[in-house]
Protein backbone atom coordinates (compact mmCIF):
# COMPACT_ATOMS: atom_id res chain seq x y z
CA UNK A 1 0.00 0.00 0.00
CA UNK A 2 1.57 3.52 -0.94
CA UNK A 3 1.55 6.00 2.28
CA UNK A 4 1.92 9.71 1.91
CA UNK A 5 2.08 11.85 4.81
CA UNK A 6 2.29 15.19 3.22
CA UNK A 7 3.82 18.71 4.22
CA UNK A 8 0.76 20.35 4.66
CA UNK A 9 -0.23 17.59 7.52
CA UNK A 10 2.86 18.55 9.14
CA UNK A 11 2.44 21.93 9.07
CA UNK A 12 -0.96 21.46 10.67
CA UNK A 13 0.69 19.63 13.47
CA UNK A 14 2.82 22.57 13.99
CA UNK A 15 0.32 25.38 13.65
CA UNK A 16 -1.74 23.00 16.44
CA UNK A 17 1.21 23.07 18.94
CA UNK A 18 1.88 26.66 18.16
CA UNK A 19 -2.09 27.70 19.41
CA UNK A 20 -1.48 25.51 22.23
CA UNK A 21 1.78 27.87 23.34
CA UNK A 22 -0.18 30.95 22.76
CA UNK A 23 1.48 31.99 19.12
CA UNK A 24 -1.10 32.38 16.67
CA UNK A 25 0.48 31.17 13.62
CA UNK A 26 0.67 33.18 10.35
CA UNK A 27 -2.14 33.73 8.24
CA UNK A 28 -0.43 32.16 4.74
CA UNK A 29 0.72 29.14 6.68
CA UNK A 30 -2.40 28.35 7.92
CA UNK A 31 -4.24 28.79 4.32
CA UNK A 32 -1.69 26.69 2.86
CA UNK A 33 -2.26 23.76 5.56
CA UNK A 34 -6.00 24.00 5.37
CA UNK A 35 -5.82 23.93 1.63
CA UNK A 36 -3.43 20.90 1.73
CA UNK A 37 -6.02 19.28 4.22
CA UNK A 38 -8.78 20.22 1.92
CA UNK A 39 -7.07 18.11 -1.13
CA UNK A 40 -6.58 14.43 1.25
CA UNK A 41 -8.54 11.76 0.16
CA UNK A 42 -8.27 8.20 0.95
CA UNK A 43 -7.55 6.60 -2.65
CA UNK A 44 -6.88 8.42 -6.22
CA UNK A 45 -9.04 5.78 -8.11
CA UNK A 46 -8.63 5.60 -12.17
CA UNK A 47 -11.14 3.55 -13.09
CA UNK A 48 -10.55 2.55 -17.29
CA UNK A 49 -12.62 0.96 -19.15
CA UNK A 50 -12.66 -0.95 -22.55
CA UNK A 51 -14.84 0.20 -25.40
CA UNK A 52 -12.88 -2.09 -27.73
CA UNK A 53 -15.28 -3.86 -30.67
CA UNK A 54 -15.25 -7.09 -28.75
CA UNK A 55 -17.85 -5.46 -26.05
CA UNK A 56 -20.76 -5.75 -27.59
CA UNK A 57 -23.38 -2.98 -27.50
CA UNK A 58 -25.44 -4.66 -24.41
CA UNK A 59 -22.01 -5.30 -22.17
CA UNK A 60 -21.04 -1.78 -22.56
CA UNK A 61 -24.80 -0.19 -21.72
CA UNK A 62 -24.30 -2.65 -18.47
CA UNK A 63 -20.62 -1.48 -17.69
CA UNK A 64 -21.59 1.73 -17.85
CA UNK A 65 -24.84 1.01 -15.58
CA UNK A 66 -22.86 -1.17 -13.34
CA UNK A 67 -20.20 1.86 -12.29
CA UNK A 68 -22.63 4.84 -12.02
CA UNK A 69 -25.42 2.09 -9.78
CA UNK A 70 -21.87 0.82 -7.34
CA UNK A 71 -20.71 4.77 -7.00
CA UNK A 72 -24.49 5.86 -5.78
CA UNK A 73 -24.92 2.35 -3.71
CA UNK A 74 -25.53 2.70 -0.08
CA UNK A 75 -22.57 0.24 0.94
CA UNK A 76 -20.37 2.63 -1.27
CA UNK A 77 -21.28 5.30 0.26
CA UNK A 78 -21.20 3.74 3.92
CA UNK A 79 -17.52 1.85 2.97
CA UNK A 80 -16.35 6.05 2.16
CA UNK A 81 -17.65 7.13 5.13
CA UNK A 82 -15.67 4.82 6.99
CA UNK A 83 -12.60 5.72 5.39
CA UNK A 84 -9.76 8.63 7.15
CA UNK A 85 -10.90 11.19 5.38
CA UNK A 86 -14.18 10.16 4.12
CA UNK A 87 -13.69 11.13 0.81
CA UNK A 88 -12.25 9.51 -2.80
CA UNK A 89 -10.75 10.91 -5.97
CA UNK A 90 -12.15 9.61 -9.27
CA UNK A 91 -11.47 9.70 -12.95
CA UNK A 92 -13.15 7.43 -15.56
CA UNK A 93 -11.55 6.87 -18.96
CA UNK A 94 -12.65 4.52 -21.76
CA UNK A 95 -9.64 2.81 -23.70
CA UNK A 96 -9.10 0.85 -27.21
CA UNK A 97 -6.18 0.86 -29.17
CA UNK A 98 -2.58 2.07 -27.71
CA UNK A 99 -3.56 6.25 -28.96
CA UNK A 100 -7.51 5.86 -28.11
CA UNK A 101 -8.19 6.61 -24.93
CA UNK A 102 -10.81 9.31 -23.90
CA UNK A 103 -11.59 10.86 -20.45
CA UNK A 104 -15.59 10.74 -19.78
CA UNK A 105 -15.01 11.95 -16.08
CA UNK A 106 -12.09 14.00 -15.41
CA UNK A 107 -10.80 14.15 -11.82
CA UNK A 108 -13.90 14.56 -9.17
CA UNK A 109 -13.97 14.00 -5.29
CA UNK A 110 -16.62 11.88 -3.96
CA UNK A 111 -17.88 13.09 -0.52
CA UNK A 112 -21.28 11.53 0.25
CA UNK A 113 -24.60 11.50 -1.95
CA UNK A 114 -24.22 14.46 -3.61
CA UNK A 115 -21.44 14.27 -5.10
CA UNK A 116 -21.75 10.39 -6.02
CA UNK A 117 -24.94 11.05 -7.64
CA UNK A 118 -23.48 13.43 -9.64
CA UNK A 119 -20.66 11.55 -11.27
CA UNK A 120 -22.76 8.77 -11.85
CA UNK A 121 -25.72 11.06 -13.87
CA UNK A 122 -22.41 11.98 -16.03
CA UNK A 123 -21.68 8.81 -17.02
CA UNK A 124 -25.10 7.50 -17.93
CA UNK A 125 -25.22 10.49 -20.37
CA UNK A 126 -22.17 10.25 -22.03
CA UNK A 127 -23.11 8.09 -25.47
CA UNK A 128 -21.44 4.85 -25.69
CA UNK A 129 -19.05 3.95 -28.28
CA UNK A 130 -16.85 1.52 -29.45
CA UNK A 131 -13.64 1.24 -31.16
CA UNK A 132 -11.11 -0.95 -32.73
CA UNK A 133 -7.69 -2.55 -31.18
CA UNK A 134 -7.17 -3.57 -27.63
CA UNK A 135 -4.43 -2.06 -25.60
CA UNK A 136 -3.95 -2.29 -22.22
CA UNK A 137 -0.58 -0.93 -22.30
CA UNK A 138 -2.04 2.00 -23.59
CA UNK A 139 -4.58 2.34 -20.90
CA UNK A 140 -1.93 1.99 -18.26
CA UNK A 141 0.65 4.46 -19.50
CA UNK A 142 -2.23 6.72 -20.55
CA UNK A 143 -3.22 6.44 -16.57
CA UNK A 144 0.02 6.95 -14.77
CA UNK A 145 0.35 10.99 -15.49
CA UNK A 146 -2.57 11.67 -14.73
CA UNK A 147 -2.04 10.78 -11.31
CA UNK A 148 0.46 14.05 -11.01
CA UNK A 149 -1.89 16.33 -13.11
CA UNK A 150 -4.50 16.21 -10.17
CA UNK A 151 -4.64 18.45 -7.10
CA UNK A 152 -5.53 15.17 -4.43
CA UNK A 153 -3.25 13.56 -1.93
CA UNK A 154 -4.09 9.77 -1.30
CA UNK A 155 -2.91 7.57 0.52
CA UNK A 156 -3.14 5.16 -2.34
CA UNK A 157 -3.04 5.63 -6.19
CA UNK A 158 -4.67 2.65 -7.89
CA UNK A 159 -5.48 2.00 -11.51
CA UNK A 160 -8.78 -0.15 -12.15
CA UNK A 161 -8.75 -1.97 -15.42
CA UNK A 162 -11.68 -3.86 -17.55
CA UNK A 163 -11.86 -5.85 -20.32
CA UNK A 164 -12.58 -8.66 -22.37
CA UNK A 165 -9.56 -9.35 -24.00
CA UNK A 166 -5.67 -9.88 -24.11
CA UNK A 167 -3.37 -6.71 -25.06
CA UNK A 168 -2.89 -7.14 -28.80
CA UNK A 169 -1.88 -3.09 -29.66
CA UNK A 170 0.60 -1.19 -28.36
CA UNK A 171 3.48 -1.74 -26.25
CA UNK A 172 3.91 -5.21 -24.37
CA UNK A 173 1.57 -4.93 -21.03
CA UNK A 174 3.83 -6.43 -18.37
CA UNK A 175 6.12 -3.22 -19.41
CA UNK A 176 3.57 -0.85 -18.64
CA UNK A 177 2.26 -2.72 -15.55
CA UNK A 178 6.42 -3.01 -13.65
CA UNK A 179 6.50 0.82 -14.82
CA UNK A 180 2.98 1.59 -12.84
CA UNK A 181 4.04 -0.49 -9.98
CA UNK A 182 7.73 0.97 -9.91
CA UNK A 183 5.87 4.27 -9.17
CA UNK A 184 3.92 3.07 -6.07
CA UNK A 185 0.72 2.36 -8.62
CA UNK A 186 -1.47 -0.80 -7.48
CA UNK A 187 -3.25 -2.10 -10.60
CA UNK A 188 -6.50 -4.12 -10.49
CA UNK A 189 -8.27 -6.39 -13.16
CA UNK A 190 -12.18 -6.71 -13.88
CA UNK A 191 -11.83 -9.24 -16.46
CA UNK A 192 -14.98 -9.69 -18.87
CA UNK A 193 -15.67 -13.23 -19.78
CA UNK A 194 -19.44 -13.67 -20.21
CA UNK A 195 -18.59 -15.11 -23.83
CA UNK A 196 -17.30 -18.00 -25.34
CA UNK A 197 -14.16 -17.57 -26.39
CA UNK A 198 -14.66 -16.45 -30.41
CA UNK A 199 -11.78 -16.43 -33.17
CA UNK A 200 -13.54 -13.25 -34.68
CA UNK A 201 -13.49 -10.95 -31.09
CA UNK A 202 -9.95 -12.10 -29.88
CA UNK A 203 -11.71 -13.71 -27.11
CA UNK A 204 -9.33 -16.12 -24.99
CA UNK A 205 -9.35 -19.35 -22.64
CA UNK A 206 -8.65 -18.12 -18.75
CA UNK A 207 -8.63 -14.28 -19.64
CA UNK A 208 -8.71 -14.20 -15.37
CA UNK A 209 -4.97 -15.83 -15.15
CA UNK A 210 -3.99 -13.56 -17.75
CA UNK A 211 -4.93 -10.86 -15.56
CA UNK A 212 -3.65 -12.53 -12.71
CA UNK A 213 -0.33 -12.73 -14.48
CA UNK A 214 0.20 -10.16 -16.67
CA UNK A 215 -1.49 -7.09 -15.79
CA UNK A 216 -2.99 -6.69 -12.07
CA UNK A 217 0.30 -6.23 -9.55
CA UNK A 218 1.23 -3.99 -6.35
CA UNK A 219 0.30 -4.37 -2.46
CA UNK A 220 -3.64 -5.85 -2.04
CA UNK A 221 -4.26 -5.90 -5.93
CA UNK A 222 -6.93 -8.38 -7.28
CA UNK A 223 -9.06 -9.60 -9.97
CA UNK A 224 -12.64 -9.88 -9.63
CA UNK A 225 -14.00 -11.84 -12.70
CA UNK A 226 -17.37 -11.84 -14.13
CA UNK A 227 -18.42 -15.25 -15.73
CA UNK A 228 -22.49 -14.44 -15.77
CA UNK A 229 -23.77 -11.34 -17.44
CA UNK A 230 -26.40 -11.52 -14.60
CA UNK A 231 -23.59 -10.56 -11.77
CA UNK A 232 -22.04 -8.05 -13.75
CA UNK A 233 -23.02 -5.02 -11.94
CA UNK A 234 -22.78 -6.91 -8.79
CA UNK A 235 -19.26 -8.00 -9.77
CA UNK A 236 -18.35 -4.15 -10.34
CA UNK A 237 -19.43 -2.63 -6.63
CA UNK A 238 -17.39 -5.55 -5.04
CA UNK A 239 -14.54 -4.38 -6.70
CA UNK A 240 -15.51 -0.81 -5.60
CA UNK A 241 -15.77 -1.57 -2.07
CA UNK A 242 -12.58 -3.56 -2.27
CA UNK A 243 -10.60 -0.35 -3.38
CA UNK A 244 -11.97 2.34 -1.22
CA UNK A 245 -12.39 0.45 2.39
CA UNK A 246 -10.52 -3.13 1.65
CA UNK A 247 -14.10 -4.42 2.22
CA UNK A 248 -13.84 -8.86 1.75
CA UNK A 249 -16.38 -9.90 -0.22
CA UNK A 250 -17.36 -13.72 0.18
CA UNK A 251 -16.42 -14.80 -3.47
CA UNK A 252 -15.06 -14.28 -7.20
CA UNK A 253 -11.66 -12.74 -5.77
CA UNK A 254 -8.55 -13.26 -6.42
CA UNK A 255 -5.45 -11.81 -4.62
CA UNK A 256 -2.43 -10.93 -7.01
CA UNK A 257 -0.49 -13.75 -8.16
CA UNK A 258 3.23 -14.49 -7.01
CA UNK A 259 5.47 -12.54 -9.65
CA UNK A 260 8.59 -15.18 -9.60
CA UNK A 261 5.83 -17.75 -10.94
CA UNK A 262 6.36 -18.46 -15.05
CA UNK A 263 2.53 -17.05 -16.34
CA UNK A 264 -0.09 -19.46 -16.61
CA UNK A 265 -1.07 -17.82 -19.68
CA UNK A 266 1.34 -16.01 -22.08
CA UNK A 267 1.52 -12.45 -21.65
CA UNK A 268 1.98 -11.97 -25.28
CA UNK A 269 -1.03 -13.88 -26.24
CA UNK A 270 -2.83 -11.51 -27.73
CA UNK A 271 -0.27 -10.61 -30.33
CA UNK A 272 0.17 -13.77 -31.02
CA UNK A 273 -3.06 -14.47 -32.26
CA UNK A 274 -3.10 -11.12 -34.03
CA UNK A 275 0.28 -11.85 -35.61
CA UNK A 276 -1.24 -15.09 -36.92
CA UNK A 277 -4.07 -14.07 -37.96
CA UNK A 278 -4.03 -10.85 -40.02
CA UNK A 279 0.12 -10.80 -40.06
CA UNK A 280 0.85 -7.19 -38.62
Amino acid sequence: MRWCVSIGAVLLAGLLASDVAGHAAPVPIRQAAEKDQAAAVDVELILAVDVSYSMDMDELAIQREGYAQAIMSKEFLQALKAGPTGKVAITYFEWAASSDQKIIIPWRVIDGPETADAVANEIMKTPIRRASRTSISGAIYFAMPLFDENPYHGLRRVIDISGDGPNNNGAPVEGARDTALAKGIVINGLPIMVKEPSYSTMDIDNLDWYYEDCVIGGPGSFVVSIKDRDKFKEAIRTKLLLEVAGASPDRGVVPVAEKDKEPRVSCLIGEKIWQDRWGR
